[in-house]
């Protein structure tokens, strides 16, 4: 009987909820604070966090391109309030719980993608997560407040092959980019050649008809002072003197040969 039991006072700490048993039978709960049980008939026998808790979980698996990666799963979970009892009584350790359903989601979700695709879609397979642990683990008497995708490691061999392609890739846009800035510098060129060439042509055909200009007016000038001249003789005229200039200019340069070939007849 507990009539020769006594008062006796248990404390439970903020955000944890005190399990009471009377004679290992459950009994009731107990919030924070100070609380009156009858001892040795009830006793605390265990409290149940309320605060967020967080699970690392590492799972080995393969990707639908057989390759092998470690991933990293956060889990952070919490006990519920109102089903403290559940939390308490329905499983013997919760960690282990949520570590088995993470491994089966994760073997059961990560095999359908690539690997470049499991980078990519890294919060699909933690909402995947979250959403799976939090219909179960309700049922336990605890939430998962979120799950994170917080590494996924393939093999060292295998990140050195994608960091290779990757390089190789830039490497090929770096030579396609170098030979267009070429192709655009030597197209450039050769239109600046081209209109330069162009200019000089216009040059010359504008010395050229200045040339003719003046010869014309001269021999007409010529032909109109000297009587008897004809307009072939004072071209005769000037190609002779154009031809004295020229051995003139000729003589005055240092080491320049001339030859002088004789006209056939």
């Amino acid at each position: 009987m507990c009539q020769t039991g006594c008062c006796c006072c248990v404390c439970v700490r903020t955000q944890s909820i005190g399990v009471i048993e009377r004679f290992g039978k459950f009994s009731t709960l107990k919030g924070p604070g100070c609380s009156c049980v009858t001892w040795p008939c009830e006793q605390l026998v265990g409290t149940v966090s309320l605060r967020v808790q967080q699970l690392d979980v590492n799972c080995e698996t393969k990707t639908k391109d057989n390759v092998f990666v470690n991933v990293v799963i956060s889990v952070q979970y919490e006990a519920i309030a109102k089903a403290a009892y559940d939390a308490y009584y329905r499983l013997a350790n919760p960690e282990v719980q949520i570590q088995a359903y993470v491994f089966d989601v994760v073997r059961s979700t990560l095999p359908r993608m690539d690997l470049d695709e499991s980078f990519s879609s890294k919060d699909d397979l933690a909402n995947s997560v979250k959403v799976h642990l939090d219909d179960t683990m309700s049922s336990y008497g605890y939430h998962i407040v979120r799950a994170l995708v917080t590494d996924i490691n393939p093999d060292a061999r295998v990140k050195q092959s994608m960091n290779e392609i990757n390089a190789s890739r830039r490497l090929r846009e770096s030579a396609k980019e170098k030979a267009e800035a070429e192709k655009i510098t030597q197209v450039k060129a050769a239109e600046a050649d081209a209109e330069s060439k162009y200019l000089s042509g216009v040059g010359v055909a504008r010395q050229r008809q200045a040339i003719v200009g003046g010869l014309q007016d001269s021999i007409n000038e010529f032909a109109g002072e000297i009587a008897g001249t004809t307009p072939k003789d004072v071209m005769d005229l000037l190609l002779v003197t154009q031809y004295f200039d020229m051995l003139k200019e000729v003589g005055g340069k240092h080491n320049c040969t001339v030859v002088f070939i004789p006209e056939e007849e």
